[in-house]
């Protein structure tokens, strides 16, 4: 059983959820898994403008969810850690399972 979990932790995980419950910008971080991807390139492989996903690194990074790194002139992120990593694989992975409701017989 986990530890009993302050209302600020709640309210803080919550908006994690929040953020990565946007398509966009979970595309953005699944993008950013592999390995450190440079702004542009974010842009070109999920086809959208540099400017939106400039915005939505913005809001990634300040929820501590991504990194940057600059190498000369370009911005390169990547996740903030592992924990982001193992959580979006086990949801991944837990999606994939196929269903396992119980069956109701008469």
């Amino acid at each position: 059983m986990p530890p009993p979990t302050s209302d600020a932790a709640i309210a803080e995980l919550a908006d994690l959820f929040h953020l990565l419950g946007d398509p966009t910008r979970l595309r953005i971080v699944m993008a950013c898994l592999p390995a450190p991807i440079a702004v542009g390139d974010i842009a070109e492989s999920l086809a959208l403008s540099p400017s939106l996903v400039s915005h939505h690194l913005r809001l990634l990074r300040a929820a501590r969810i991504l990194k940057a790194e600059r190498h000369g002139r370009q911005v390169f992120y990547a996740a903030m850690d592992a924990h982001i990593r193992h959580v979006l694989a086990d949801m991944l992975e837990h999606i994939a399972e196929p269903s396992q409701e119980p069956t109701h017989e008469s």
